[in-house]
């Protein structure tokens, strides 16, 4: 039997490219090499031509559609209606409330909570993906009988040949250093602040690193209390390269709801040193180490001594799970419902 493409419209209404934009982008990606009618709308700081913008990694297959910064919602919802896709997807909050509002038409209105449920922006709404199962737990039970639990994914890359030590040498790392590797966004909830207070407490010999990878609001702050031996080059468009230069990732993040670093982690094999996040959680039987409690500042002081003392190699994690084929089925599936 022949199945119809479906048009999609996916909402993405920030301003700057982290995780989870990677997670819209390469769905919205990926559904156009199906062969579905795909669409994207951004707000116009997300399309500019700035390295960490949104709308230059999309196919050229998927329609790119800029909205105003002062009234993204309004006109994204007003786009929405007038091209009456098949299904509106969104991500983040405001992409969520411009689906909210949008009423009396056929689309089906889903959104993917990457962070949390939240009444006041899904509630209402035709469906909901949660990444985690503890997402679905924090929801009402009419919500969850519309929501389905479907894990988020890593496509495979590969780093330049010379990455670890061209950006080594970049950074004035040595080829023999021990470099203990944070990536993402450099905010709150992501506990980097915890793993300044442990590096200094660790009290490492002078061959240890460490390198924090991201750009966000706690930066400034975290960059006037770091040492010679933290390294910060602000936000990187080479993830994957990175993660090559890192001999041990660490996440002391607060609050990680599903953690998408950890999954480009380990593809990279990098040993890790996790908190007990509700991400990491879900991970554990993958990462097959212990977690650490959130926030200890002297139980991660220990993890990154034993880490330079024991020099753990890089590993092979089993990442098919993890792939993005079952996924687009499941999410295809869940659509058509």
């Amino acid at each position: 039997m022949n199945v119809q493409p479906l048009s999609i419209v996916h909402l993405l209404l920030t301003r700057r490219f982290a995780g989870s934009e990677r997670h819209a982008v390469e769905l919205a990606n990926a559904q156009a090499e199906a062969g579905h009618d795909v669409s994207m709308i951004l707000r116009r700081a997300g399309a500019e031509n700035r390295a960490d913008a949104i709308a230059c990694r999309l196919s050229p297959k998927v329609k790119t559609i800029v909205v105003s910064d002062w009234l993204a919602i309004w006109q994204a919802r007003r786009r929405v209606k007038k091209l009456a896709p098949d299904i509106a997807h969104a991500h983040l909050s405001g992409a969520a409330r411009a689906l909210k509002g949008l009423r009396g038409s056929r689309t089906r209105r889903i959104a993917t909570l990457h962070i949390r449920y939240k009444p006041q922006q899904h509630e209402g709404l035709d469906g909901l993906i949660a990444i985690a199962p503890w997402q679905l737990e924090a929801m009402p039970a009419w919500m969850r009988a519309r929501s389905v639990q479907i894990d988020n994914w890593t496509l495979p890359q590969t780093a330049s040949p010379d990455a670890r030590e061209r950006l080594r040498a970049e950074l004035g790392i040595a080829p023999d250093a021990w470099v203990f590797g944070a990536l993402g966004r450099v905010e709150h909830s992501k506990g980097l602040d915890v793993l300044l207070a442990a590096w200094q407490r660790a009290a490492l010999p002078p061959d240890a690193r460490l390198l924090i990878a991201g750009q966000g609001g706690a930066w400034q702050t975290l960059r006037k209390q770091a040492d010679s031996r933290v390294l910060m080059p602000g936000f990187v468009s080479r993830p994957r390269d990175w993660l090559e230069v890192f001999d041990v990732f660490v996440s002391t993040a607060r609050s990680e709801p599903f953690g998408l670093v950890l999954l480009e982690a380990m593809d990279a094999g990098l040993p890790m040193i996790a908190s007990a996040s509700e991400g990491a959680r879900h991970l554990q039987t993958v990462i097959a180490t212990p977690l650490l409690p959130i926030g200890d500042v002297a139980a991660l002081a220990e993890a990154l001594r034993d880490a330079w003392q024991q020099r753990p190699p890089r590993r092979s994690y089993p990442m098919q799970r993890f792939r993005i084929d079952d996924k687009l089925a499941q999410i295809e599936a869940f659509y058509r419902q």
